[in-house]
């Protein structure tokens, strides 16, 4: 996302946007359904628990780790292979990101360091910094063009200083642009998935939005499917308005479905059966 141009504040821009301003009302009203709830006033610490369970499952089935619910909650080992040490991670960068709320709008930059280092721990010496020139990414589930180490620096630059600096754009704006800059950045030499989606939670959080991280994304983006979450990253990385308007309001619809699931986990747990 291009940091210039005639708005002193792009992210609040963005909320103009045909279809923008009506998701973020949706989003809105999906998310109070879900505080608004009974069960939320004497068992929302089940509800964050699970929506972090179901949260973290979803991430690593976007990165190509798609395993059953019930398969991840049982499983303790998670360093046995490729799909393990993913889930592995996603789990890891869910419990964390509720811890880096306070650092996240003084420095977000360390933020996304310490996301990297949570996800990557033992990936050897390029864990928890941007990519060098010339340092392979894997990340064979994007396969967009890969900007240059020199891009990667000016862009996560320009990034910080809009979070540093606030806005008046809704949560929704900022979440789905921090989460969408970071998938085209690819900034890490690894997990660069993993951690945008975990951006965007601590966005949404942070925010006042979800503060109970109850709504969890990332189960909405694989409810909707790979290809679909690919191709509204392709509208974001195109630039234009309506790519733009197009990836933003996907984001929207990824936190609806996430507030569904856990409204549905409040259900379960009003009747005894969860």
């Amino acid at each position: 996302m291009s940091t210039t141009g005639a708005s002193a504040d792009p992210l609040a821009a963005l909320g103009s946007l045909p279809g923008v301003a009506e998701s973020v009302e949706s989003v809105r009203k999906a998310v109070d359904r879900v505080y608004g709830h009974r069960v939320m006033r004497r068992r929302s610490t089940a509800v964050t628990s699970e929506a972090a369970l179901r949260g973290a499952r979803g991430s690593a089935a976007l990165s190509g780790a798609d395993w059953a619910l019930e398969e991840v909650r049982r499983r303790s080992d998670f360093g046995a292979d490729d799909q393990a040490l993913a889930v592995g991670a996603a789990l890891r960068l869910t419990a964390e990101a509720g811890q880096l709320l306070s650092i996240w709008r003084q420095s977000p930059l360390r933020v996304l360091a310490r996301l990297h280092l949570v996800a990557a721990a033992d990936e050897g010496d390029a864990v928890g910094r941007p990519r060098q020139a010339g340092e392979p990414v894997d990340e064979p589930l994007i396969e967009l063009e890969l900007p240059t180490a020199d891009e990667v620096t000016g862009r996560l630059d320009g990034l910080a200083q809009l979070i540093v600096a606030g806005s008046s754009a809704p949560a929704l704006v900022t979440a789905a642009v921090v989460h969408g800059e970071l998938l085209a950045l690819r900034p890490f030499v690894s997990r660069n998935g993993l951690v945008a989606r975990a951006a965007e939670r601590v966005v949404l959080i942070g925010s006042g939005l979800d503060p109970k991280s109850v709504c969890p994304a990332e189960v909405g983006h694989a409810e909707l499917g790979r290809a679909a979450y690919l191709a509204a990253l392709e509208g974001y990385v195109s630039g234009t308005p309506e790519g733009m308007a197009a990836w933003i309001t996907h984001c929207g619809r990824a936190i609806e479905l996430g507030a569904r699931e856990s409204t549905a986990v409040c259900e379960a747990l009003q009747r005894g059966a969860a």
